[in-house]
């Protein structure tokens, strides 16, 4: 038995008592509450809410309001200034900023302190070791992480900020770190095409890759385009022990990645360069003929693209991420092929609203074990890094229960809906109808966009690069058939002439890249946490794109 096979069966004790502990979830949940508390209740925030008179969680909804990041700004600003006791207490210690892009604002900076780093890795620690319960072969394969970097500015004050996934990966245990064949520091390496070249350097030497984890499906797309593209500048750099970077800029080595940069066996070249004489191609699905597992978003907008993830690296098993954020890891997926996950109950608190309850002046409020099978929910969170009652806008839905925790799957946020005419269409459902829609007309799905324009009569406008032409128009016609199976309202604005069919508009090539490289530039973040949104929020998008003269009309 090897090192890390002993290390993953003694560490399994902690997935073990977390499923034995789903029946008493609710009184755990409780004790993470009075927790969160006590960590911030010597803070101006803890004095200025009276979090010390809190004791059950009626006192806690009465004593704190359901926040958003523009309700705690003051004392994140504090603490981004240099003065933590605004938020925490004193036992507290503060080690960095997420950078998170949110949805309309600019960037907005997450506290990371000792405890939510704490939590956040028992989360992924537990996803990591079911993973292997479920595909013992792990044990003995290397693994490719792609990472963010925790580094990329600092405050007036001097903390870092960045992706908390960069400082989880730099402080990973020496045991559990062998495995990774991808450094963090790749994840510092500013321009994403040459980041992903680089992955691409210091993992294609190995043949043996079992898994493969990142968020966001249309990172492992570009991924494997860029190792089909790049075939024989890669082929070229292993046989001579170079790094010819995207940019043009070549170099003998590397000596932040040490040793792991240096010409490849003979032999693992030669497969390399087989595939590409037999296939055409690199790829993937071919380079690596042992990958296990590929951990991935699955569900909501970006599960679309899941289809093509399969088709560029082969029959491996799927494996949701969870439903995580920069404010935190939500949920923890526990088998293959499925985007539910188990409520992590607990790293954090939570509290629910019913979709059809948010907005209104008093709606319900659950707990984790008063949600009811079916139903959809918005999550409030109250985390480690000063997030009390925060709406993340994450909307999700209860597909079951282990005990008293439930299962949740992620559908969509609750800001992408649109609702013109009362049809009450959400991203989620338009990112289903356009993935059925390209599937069944024998097409690879393609980024597109349904925005909502506003005419004489209303009707949404499809925006789509794809220059087949000849196909765009009953491409519309599929994804107003299956939006009608999904949505009744949307269906019955179609009968009733309220809503018109929708219009399908190819738009210049490239601009899907322009709109993503505006967004991150305008509001921070980074490729990977950049998720392409299916459902425009308004027509204001035309004007954006420089395309208003699409819009009859207009």
């Amino acid at each position: 038995m090897n090192a890390r096979w002993a290390y993953i069966r003694l560490q399994s004790m902690i997935v073990k008592r977390m499923l034995a502990n789903n029946v008493r979830s609710r009184e755990i949940q409780q004790q993470v509450m009075r927790k969160k508390i006590q960590l911030c209740a010597e803070s101006r925030f803890g004095r200025e809410h009276g979090l010390k008179s809190i004791r059950t969680a009626e006192d806690f909804r009465r004593q704190i309001p359901i926040t958003d990041f523009e309700y705690l700004r003051p004392y994140m600003d504090e603490v981004r200034n240099g003065n933590p006791r605004a938020m925490f207490g004193p036992q507290t210690r503060l080690l960095m900023f997420a950078l998170t892009s949110g949805t309309t604002e600019k960037p907005k900076l997450i506290p990371v302190t000792d405890d939510f780093v704490k939590s956040y890795k028992r989360g992924w620690k537990i996803w990591g070791l079911k993973a292997h319960m479920d595909h013992m072969d792990l044990a003995r394969k290397d693994y490719v992480h792609l990472a963010g970097d925790w580094q990329e500015s600092q405050t007036e004050s001097g903390v870092w900020c960045g992706s908390i996934s960069g400082l989880a990966a730099e402080t990973r245990p020496p045991i559990v770190r062998r495995p990774f064949i991808v450094p963090p520091q790749v994840g510092k390496i500013s321009d994403w095409t040459s980041r992903q070249y680089m992955t691409l350097r210091l993992a294609l030497p190995s043949r043996r890759v079992g898994m493969i984890i990142t968020a966001n499906p249309l990172t492992l797309i570009s991924l494997a385009n860029l190792a089909d593209q790049h075939k024989e500048t890669l082929l070229r750099d292993m046989r001579d022990g170079t790094i010819s970077m995207p940019d043009g800029e070549k170099k003998s080595g590397d000596a932040s990645f040490g040793q792991r940069v240096g010409r490849v066996s003979k032999r693992r070249c030669d497969e390399l360069e087989e595939i590409v004489n037999r296939t055409g191609h690199l790829l993937p699905r071919d380079f690596w003929p042992e990958l296990s597992v590929v951990g991935v978003w699955m569900g909501g907008s970006v599960g679309a693209f899941i289809p093509d993830v399969r088709k560029l690296y082969g029959e491996s098993a799927f494996r949701d991420h969870g439903l995580s954020a920069s404010e935190g890891r939500m949920t923890i997926p526990m088998q293959d092929e499925s985007n539910a996950g188990l409520l992590d109950y607990t790293s954090n608190y939570y509290e629910f609203i019913p979709v059809a309850e948010f907005g209104t002046d008093d709606p319900t409020i659950l707990e984790s074990h008063e949600l009811e099978e079916g139903q959809s929910y918005y999550i409030l969170l109250t985390n480690s890094g000063g997030l009390f009652r925060y709406n993340i806008h994450d909307v999700v839905q209860c597909v079951g229960f282990e005990g008293q925790t439930p299962l949740l799957t992620f559908l969509h946020k609750g800001v992408h809906c649109s609702n013109m005419t009362g049809e009450k269409l959400t991203e989620y459902q338009v990112a289903t109808a356009v993935r059925e829609a390209f599937v069944d007309s024998g097409r690879t799905v393609e980024t597109v966009m349904l925005v909502p324009v506003m005419e004489r009569v209303p009707r949404y406008m499809l925006l789509i690069e794809s220059q087949a032409d000849h196909g765009v128009e009953r491409l519309a016609e599929a994804i107003d058939a299956r939006l009608a199976n999904l949505n009744c309202e949307y269906e019955n604005r179609l009968k009733t002439k309220r809503l018109l069919p929708i219009l399908p508009k190819t738009v210049p090539s490239g601009t899907w890249t322009r709109l993503r490289n505006e967004k991150i530039a305008d509001r921070g973040g980074t490729q990977e946490q950049y998720k392409h949104t299916f459902l425009g929020s308004s027509d204001a998008i035309l004007d954006q794109l420089n395309l208003g003269s699409l819009a009859s009309g207009r």
